[in-house]
């Protein structure tokens, strides 16, 4: 398919009567994409995911019409947003300790590559702590400084080791035995498969 089309079936997956924090709505994406603006038009739908929820159909499509627009970081946050939808997402005010607490002496990459080890409370068969990984995404900047805080975007690796995490909840990150960071989770969204059902 191409970008065109892309952007066209992923702009029908937006419910009609959404707008963006900007009074942005799909009939403005309509219109750049008349003009063969799809490097704008590929950014509005992106906003729209920012406050609405929407199928993992609509972030697969965007992060093909990324791709083949060359559009690395977009093509990049896209394919993150699959992850969320598919492992679930748990958001977090995550900081690290200062590079003379801690073995971390150099920024974390704040685009989804690094996949630290978390203690999020359960236990090996042993009584001993068994830590779970997860994906790091830190909003609102491309990387985080030793002793800096942000607010990051965990996936993880392992879904049903983080169905018990609740908002408020203390987490420890690791990059090795010692805690490389402490988070308070702010949210969490389980992936639809692990929802409990009513």
């Amino acid at each position: 398919m191409d970008v065109t089309h892309l952007l066209e079936s992923a702009s029908l997956l937006v419910p009609e009567g959404i707008a963006t924090e900007n009074d942005i709505t799909v009939r403005d994406v309509w219109d750049y994409l008349a003009h063969d603006e799809w490097q704008i038009a590929l950014s509005l739908l992106e906003e729209f995911g920012n406050g609405h929820p929407l199928p993992l159909a609509f972030w697969e499509q965007l992060a093909e019409a990324a791709e083949q627009l060359r559009l690395e970081r977009s093509a990049t946050w896209c394919h993150w947003r699959c992850s969320e939808i598919r492992n679930g997402m748990i958001r977090a005010d995550l900081t690290l300790r200062s590079a003379t607490e801690a073995r971390r002496k150099t920024p974390i990459a704040g685009h989804g590559v690094l996949r630290p080890m978390w203690d999020v409370g359960n236990l090996s068969p042993t009584g001993d702590t068994a830590v779970s990984i997860a994906g790091l995404w830190v909003e609102g900047t491309p990387s985080l400084e030793p002793g800096g805080r942000a607010t990051v975007r965990l996936v993880p690796l392992t879904p049903s080791h983080w169905t018990h995490v609740t908002s408020g909840q203390r987490i420890n990150m690791h990059e090795d035995r010692t805690v490389a960071g402490t988070a308070v989770v702010l949210e969490v969204h389980l992936p639809a498969a692990a929802m409990p059902t009513t």
